[in-house]
C-alpha cells in the first residue's frame, strides 16, 4: 500500500457529503443524512466542502442541469452517487466511499477535468440507482451531548447575521448570474427603498441550497447586502404534484409520527442555519427516532431539547426581531396562522406542533400548511441573504403551492 493509499483511507474517513433531495423523497434525503451520521462523515454546506454528492431520488430536468453545474464546482478528489429509495441508500454510500478511495479513477477524473485522456471520469452517472459515477468528484448531523460545541455554555455559535450560511450564498445553488458570454456578473444601477441610487446585483437562491425547500428558487436583487426584491419559481414545477393552497390534511397514527419528524427537521434547518450544530444534530436524532416508530425515546429526547433551547438566551436574542409576520401579513400572503410571530416564535411552535403530534390521541386531524412560493419572496424582502435563510427555514415549510400568475 502507498503513501497516496494511506492518503485516501484517511481522507475518506472524514468524507463531507452535499445532499440533494429531489421532489417527493424527503425520507430517501433522511435516510442518507441518517446514514451519514452514522459513519462519522458530515453534512456538507456547500461544494467546495463536500466530496460526494448525494443526489436523492429522480431530478427534472432543470435540477439536471443545475446539478451539473453545480458538479463542476467539486473539488476532487469526488463522487456522486444517486440514491432511488431509503433502502439503497447504504449501498449507495458504500459505493462513494469506494469510488474516493481508488486513487486510480481519482487520477483519471483529475486527467478528464484538466483536458487530458479521456472525459469517462468526468461524466455524470447514468441512472443506476445507488451507483456512482466514475469518481469526479461545517458541521456535524449527529449531536454531541447536552450542550452546543460553542464554549460558552447555552448558546448557538453565531447570531443570526453571521452564521454560517452567509459564506455559502455564493454558490451555484445561489450564484450572482452570469452574462450571457459568460465571465463574471457585474452590478448595475438602481434605486433603494430610499430612492438613492446603488449597485444592484442579481443574485440566485436555491433550487440546492443546504436547509433550504426543495425546488424553490428565489432570484433575488441585492442593494449591497440587503434583498431588495425577490421574485419565487419552482424548478420542474409542470412535473410536481403541486397543492394549489390551504391545507394537506392527514389522519393521525401512521402519519402522526412523520408529522412530527418533518416538524423536527425543519427545526434541524433553523439551528444549523442559527449556528448551532450540535442541536440541530439533536433534532436529527429525534426525528430518525420518529420515522423507526421509536415515540417513547422521541419523547423523552424531544422534551429534553424544547428544555435546551429554551434556556438558551442567547438563541432567543438572535432569533427575536427577525423576520417579524403579523396575522394581517399572512392572511395577506396566504400562510398558516400558526406562523404568527417572529422566527424564535415559530421555531417553538414547530417543537409544539411535533409534541402535539406525539403525544395527541387518536384520530386527531393533523394540518400540513401549503406555502406559496411568491409569499416565501416577499418574506425575505428587506433582509440580507444569510438572514434571509433563516426566515425562509422557520416557515415551517412541507409543501410548496404553485406559483401564481397574478
Amino acid at each position: 500500500m502507498g503513501v497516496s493509499d494511506v492518503l485516501a483511507r484517511l481522507a475518506v474517513r472524514q468524507a463531507h457529503v452535499l445532499v440533494v433531495e429531489a421532489v417527493g423523497h424527503w425520507l430517501t434525503r433522511v435516510a442518507v443524512e441518517r446514514l451519514t451520521s452514522a459513519r462519522g462523515w458530515h453534512l456538507a454546506v456547500s461544494p467546495a466542502d463536500a466530496d460526494i454528492l448525494a443526489v436523492c431520488g429522480s431530478t427534472g430536468p432543470e435540477l439536471t442541469r443545475a446539478l451539473a453545474s453545480l458538479w463542476d464546482q467539486f473539488p476532487g478528489p469526488r463522487a456522486r452517487i444517486d440514491v432511488a429509495s431509503p433502502d439503497r441508500a447504504a449501498a449507495a454510500l458504500e459505493h462513494a466511499e469506494a469510488a474516493l478511495r481508488s486513487t486510480v479513477r481519482q487520477q483519471a477524473d483529475s486527467s478528464a477535468r484538466a483536458g487530458h485522456g479521456t472525459d469517462d471520469g468526468d461524466r455524470p452517472p447514468a441512472r443506476h440507482d445507488d451507483h456512482p459515477a466514475a469518481p469526479h468528484g461545517d458541521h456535524p448531523a449527529a449531536p454531541h451531548g447536552d450542550h452546543p460545541a460553542a464554549s460558552h455554555g447555552d448558546h448557538p455559535a453565531a447570531p443570526h447575521g453571521d452564521h454560517p450560511a452567509a459564506q455559502h450564498a455564493g454558490t451555484d445553488t445561489g450564484a450572482a448570474q452570469s452574462p450571457p458570454g459568460g465571465g463574471i456578473a457585474l452590478a448595475h444601477g438602481g434605486e433603494d427603498r430610499d430612492g438613492l441610487e446603488m449597485d444592484v446585483l442579481h443574485v440566485r437562491l436555491g433550487p440546492v441550497l443546504p436547509a433550504w425547500p426543495t425546488g424553490l428558487v428565489l432570484r433575488c436583487h441585492l442593494h449591497g447586502d440587503v434583498i431588495g426584491e425577490a421574485q419565487a419559481c419552482v424548478v420542474d414545477a409542470a412535473q410536481r404534484g403541486h397543492a394549489a393552497g390551504g391545507h394537506r390534511t392527514s389522519k393521525a397514527g401512521p402519519d402522526a409520527g412523520e408529522f412530527a419528524a418533518r416538524r423536527c427537521d425543519n427545526v434541524a434547518r433553523v439551528l444549523a442555519l442559527a449556528g448551532w450544530s450540535d442541536a440541530a444534530g439533536r433534532a436529527r436524532v429525534v426525528r430518525d427516532l420518529l420515522l423507526a416508530d421509536k415515540r417513547s425515546a422521541a419523547a423523552t429526547e424531544l422534551e429534553r431539547l424544547r428544555r435546551q433551547l429554551r434556556r438558551s438566551r442567547l438563541l432567543r436574542l438572535s432569533l427575536r426581531r427577525v423576520g417579524p409576520l403579523g396575522p394581517g401579513e399572512l392572511t395577506r400572503l396566504r400562510l398558516a396562522p400558526e406562523l404568527a410571530g417572529d422566527v424564535w416564535d415559530r421555531l417553538d411552535g414547530m417543537l409544539d406542533r411535533a409534541d402535539r403530534a406525539v403525544s395527541g390521541g387518536t384520530g386527531a386531524v393533523t394540518a400540513l400548511p401549503v406555502t406559496p412560493p411568491e409569499a416565501v419572496a416577499s418574506v425575505v424582502s428587506g433582509w440580507d441573504v444569510a438572514t434571509a435563510r433563516l426566515i425562509v427555514a422557520s416557515l415551517d415549510i412541507d409543501v410548496l403551492g404553485a406559483v401564481s400568475d397574478g
